[in-house]
């Protein structure tokens, strides 16, 4: 032992403690249990040591260490590449998709975590070399509570407000109050639509999320995460029986049709609210300086 010993075995344990609240497996059942988490936590380890290792080598001068770490920045760059792969080929699978951009979202979140504890670690063994133990535990606390604050972004609840909608036909065509879903001509569909179908309206709060929610990922990645909770009442090969969502042009409203297995309401609501506001589908047209100024002058 010497005197980088307990520094680095205390960052790499900050570090790998805060990746391991950082990944969770929820309904949606990703990263898998069991083998899923152990490439993951894996990869948190190594994330940990890099960053850990790299305060004592620039201390003594060892100024290879900044390229290692650029070397696992390349690394990391694979993760997100490997989750993207992976979570494409499964997409054809499921009977509600994720679509494109809920899975480039996910592949962004597992990448940027890896960096996350590098910083960490980096940070708490750099404040217990500088400072002391004490200043160590501080530092961690303090990057663990950032971490937590990273992976709570916003959500649905926070762009629109939810109403639960009994969806109607009008002649062959489906409605969601006055929303138009999508046309069904056969009784037998229709009335199989109308027994388990749920509609849902939500309403823009304002101007940036009528844009974020018209959003095609955005819409998908809510179609997916109601039917993953509460179970979808279809099969393969049963076009009539697809969960849509559509908009409405005159307002921007957006009227959600879902066939789910638990036709619970509040629960439903509750899920649809949760759905994150997808990195890719945010659009803030309100920051445009023509909309700032009132119009272009």
């Amino acid at each position: 032992m010497n005197e980088y010993t307990m520094p680095v075995l205390f960052g790499v344990i900050v570090g790998v403690v805060t990746r391991l609240h950082m990944l969770r497996t929820d309904y949606r059942q990703y990263p898998t249990y069991l083998h899923g988490k152990v490439i993951h936590i894996a990869l948190g380890f190594i994330a940990a040591g890099l960053g850990t290792v790299a305060v004592p080598s620039l201390m003594e001068e060892d100024f290879t260490a900044i390229t290692f770490l650029t070397l696992a920045a390349s690394q990391f760059r694979d993760v997100r590449n490997m989750e993207r792969n992976t979570l494409t080929e499964l997409d054809g699978y499921e009977l509600v998709p994720r679509g494109k951009t809920y899975i480039e979202g996910i592949a962004i979140a597992f990448e940027s975590r890896n960096y996350l504890v590098i910083f960490t670690s980096l940070l708490t063994t750099l404040a217990y070399l500088v400072i002391n133990f004490y200043a160590a535990i501080v530092v961690a606390i303090l990057c663990f509570i950032i971490c937590k604050k990273l992976m709570t972004g916003s959500r649905m609840k926070d762009l629109v407000d939810i109403q639960y909608v009994e969806p109607h036909f009008e002649g062959a065509g489906l409605y969601v109050d006055n929303i138009y879903i999508m046309n069904i001509g056969i009784p037998d569909k229709q009335e199989a639509i109308l027994k388990y179908g749920m509609g849902f309206v939500l309403t823009p709060k304002n101007f940036n999320s009528i844009t974020t929610i018209a959003n095609l990922g955005q819409r998908q990645a809510i179609l997916h995460d109601v039917s993953t909770a509460l179970g979808v009442v279809r099969d393969s090969g049963e076009p009539s029986l697809v969960p849509l969502a559509k908009r409405d042009l005159n307002d921007g409203r957006l009227g959600v049709f879902v066939l789910p297995q638990n036709r619970d309401i509040d629960k439903a609501i509750h899920i649809i609210g949760e759905v994150p506001t997808l990195e890719n589908a945010i659009r803030m047209p309100s920051e445009a300086r023509a909309n700032q100024r009132g119009g272009i002058k």
